[in-house]
């Protein structure tokens, strides 16, 4: 009954006037930057972070912000299938037999069939949310300053592990991060620390500044420097309902889709991308006519497409359960958090239950308002792919700028975003993934604080964190995540995958 009851208070909080326009704007957004290639889901929410503060209404803000992140997943797979160039990397895999079926004539089809798929896999991620984060949260009341520790040990070394490319380089980024996190006045004596004699630095960095510069300005950067011609197609886009065959052939992998997704979104870094190009290898091998992947294969877009919102819906669990970031959006939807004077973690539940279960009751509302805006407004978005992008930066820089500045009207902040812009930059040119890095800025101050409290605590024992069972056994499956990623088969396919991206 008390399930019940927390599903009703969702729904009551998330079907307000007020709440109803942040999901529908969050979703209309999220899609707009999906389609629109080289924005991204993560630069947008990162750029919005300031804008949060203004409105106020914490409900409301994060509503939006998460409505923007599964929308982006929607948006990101009509430009793989349309123009053959993946609005979102997790809609890369996609592109592969999407774009073969809009060569093909089934365009309409290809759209509708993504846009389905993720609408069930969306809703039964969301129900599972429901489901598994209260007992989740009770567990994690539990939780002393030990086992917080460990359970942020295991969750930057799953970052390192699901990262791409070398393994090296993502250890480096996290601790880059973790670098970055301790830049301020010490947590308990309040002694400065790597400031450089500079005042601004006694608070530490702006979070918001940091990832709109590593995720926003670099990716700006990156694009300006890499545009591509984009060839839209200029055929109108019809049949958009799929015939009984098309529903037969994707049943299966959407079910198959949705539970990889559902299980993989819930890692920390970027299981919705993980959850496709796993889905997407499933799929072709369970399937009875492999030849037909890569040329134009329903299967190959409505498994992979299911996937990734799934994943994209699970990653809130240990958001909310935990605070923990699953990834880099996480991470700025726990920033979204701090700026609206929420702590997160298992408190959010019991402290704000509107808040708790609004935001799990509005994904489905969300997904809901996806499948409407998607299919009906293929027109406008394909006239949205013809706008160039030396068109669109300077727009982007001008609000990443405001959203900055907006923050506490610093001018020092608009000079650090700059700093880091170059600095995503640079780690994009030396192939450095900058996801592990945000999650190490945000994951760092709490890292440092629970291991000395933990300190304290146990008299200066560090057999503290062994010697209680829980957080024992979270080191012990950290440690086994690290043995399993060294492992020399492990680190050629994460180079494989790596290269199939780019």
């Amino acid at each position: 009954m008390d399930f019940l009851g927390n599903l009703g208070l969702g729904f009551a909080t998330a079907t307000t006037p007020w709440n109803l326009v942040f999901c529908f704007l969050g979703v209309l957004l999220g899609t707009l930057i999906g389609v629109l290639p080289g924005i991204g889901a993560t630069a947008t929410i990162a750029m919005l972070l300031p804008i949060t503060f203004q409105i106020g209404d914490p409900v409301a803000s994060l509503i939006m912000l998460a409505g923007i992140y599964y929308g982006a997943q929607y948006g990101g797979s009509t430009t793989a299938i349309l123009i053959n160039m993946p609005g979102e990397s997790s809609s890369a895999v996609t592109a592969i037999d999407g774009y073969q079926m809009a060569r093909r004539g089934r365009a309409g089809t290809a759209l509708a069939v993504a846009a389905l798929g993720s609408f069930f896999a969306g809703t039964v991620a969301t129900c599972l949310v429901a489901l598994f984060a209260p007992p989740l949260t009770a567990i994690a009341l539990r939780f002393g300053a030990a086992e917080y520790f460990s359970l942020m040990v295991v969750g930057l070394v799953s970052s390192i592990a699901l990262a791409h490319g070398s393994i090296v380089k993502a250890l480096a980024m996290v601790v880059l991060g973790l670098l970055f996190g301790l830049v301020g006045s010490d947590i308990f004596e309040g002694t400065p620390r790597f400031t450089l004699g500079i005042r601004q630095f006694s608070d530490g960095l702006n979070f918001v500044a940091v990832a709109v510069g590593v995720f926003g300005i670099a990716e700006i950067l990156r694009n300006l420097e890499n545009e591509k011609t984009r060839e839209v197609m200029s055929a109108r886009v019809s049949n958009l309902w799929p015939r009984r065959e098309d529903f037969r052939r994707i049943v299966a992998p959407v079910l198959r889709g949705t539970v990889i997704g559902s299980a993989l979104g819930i890692l920390p870094g970027g299981g919705a991308i993980l959850a496709a190009f796993a889905s997407y290898t499933v799929e072709k091998r369970v399937s009875k006519t492999p030849q037909e992947f890569g040329q134009g294969a329903i299967e190959g877009v409505a498994g992979p497409e299911s996937a990734n919102n799934a994943g994209a819906q699970t990653s809130f669990i240990p958001l909310l359960t935990l605070g923990i970031p699953a990834n880099p959006v996480m991470a700025l939807m726990i920033g979204a958090m701090i700026i609206q004077g929420i702590v997160p973690g298992p408190d959010v539940a019991n402290d704000r239950p509107a808040l708790f279960w609004g935001l799990i009751a509005s994904m489905w509302i969300g997904n809901l308002m996806l499948i409407v805006l998607n299919l009906p407004l293929i027109g406008l978005w394909v006239s949205l792919l013809r706008v160039p992008y030396y068109l669109l930066f300077p727009a982007i820089m001008a609000f990443c700028s405001i959203g900055v500045f907006s923050v506490d009207a610093n001018t020092y902040h608009l000079y650090a975003a700059a700093f880091f812009g170059l600095v995503g930059y640079v780690l994009v040119k030396l192939r450095c993934e900058p996801a592990p890095l945000l999650l190490g800025f945000v994951l760092g101050p709490l890292l440092e604080e629970n291991l000395r409290r933990a300190m304290i605590l146990a008299r200066g024992d560090p057999t503290t964190f062994v010697s209680r069972p829980i957080s024992a056994a979270l080191l012990a499956i950290a440690l086994a995540v690290l043995v399993v990623v060294l492992l020399p088969a492990v680190r050629k396919k994460r180079e494989e995958v790596f290269v199939e991206e780019d």
